[in-house]
């Protein structure tokens, strides 16, 4: 589990491919690797990989056929920079929102607008995820929990602040670039909830949540 606050960027050193996906060095003089064990979860740019070698700012993880094709690491070769987060532990801090690392698809920045100290991303996300996606909802894209602003259909707006321009890679995004976007996982768990609590006949992803649907499905003023 993680947090959506990037502690370091990093650099993917090396991309080998193997027969079940791709082996890869990711080198960070920044993040604090000190505690960190083989085994144990990273998310680099939003998707948790597991470290299977680690030395002093570097480490070895692996990237199935599967976490390829379905995020935006399949095209990002040796030189590329990304976000880096270690596993949040439960004693600690969270400072953006709980944020799983398991990418629900990839999106396409459409927009790149300055507006003060601050910039405006517009995204445009798969037509499957823009249910799942509400304004002053969380939202993590490429690793970084942001606060969704404005939604116009299956497209949603959030602003960067200086400062996570300064120490995530969003700082340097561009018009057309694909992100990693993983949903809140509260939205998709409420789907299923409710998708279980209908009658057969009545389960569908895209039903409106009205007052009658909860009150069929057991919520009532009390509750």
């Amino acid at each position: 589990m993680f947090t959506g606050i990037v502690q370091a960027v990093g650099q993917i050193e090396s991309s080998e491919p193997n027969d079940d996906g791709r082996d890869l060095w990711v080198v960070s003089n920044a993040l604090d690797m000190t505690d960190v064990q083989v085994g144990d979860s990273i998310a680099v740019s939003g998707i948790c990989l597991t470290a299977t070698e680690v030395c002093e700012r570097r480490f070895r993880t692996y990237a199935s056929f599967e976490t390829l094709n379905c995020t935006t690491l399949g095209q990002q070769a040796a030189g590329s920079i990304v976000n880096l987060e270690t596993a949040v532990r439960a004693n600690g801090r969270l400072g953006g929102h709980f944020v799983s690392g398991h990418v629900d698809g990839v999106g396409t920045i459409r927009q790149v607008r300055p507006g003060g100290e601050s910039t405006e991303l517009r995204v445009h996300l798969p037509a499957s995820l823009g249910r799942y996606v509400a304004v002053k909802g969380s939202v993590c894209i490429d690793g970084v929990s942001l606060t969704v602003n404005e939604v116009d259909g299956d497209e949603f707006a959030v602003n960067i602040i200086p400062h996570t321009q300064q120490v995530t890679t969003l700082g340097a995004c561009h018009n057309g670039q694909r992100v990693n976007i993983e949903v809140d996982l509260i939205a998709r768990y409420l789907e299923r909830f409710i998708s279980y609590s209908l009658p057969r006949d009545e389960q569908s992803p895209r039903r409106a949540i009205t007052e009658d649907l909860l009150k069929r499905c057991g919520f009532t003023e009390a509750s």
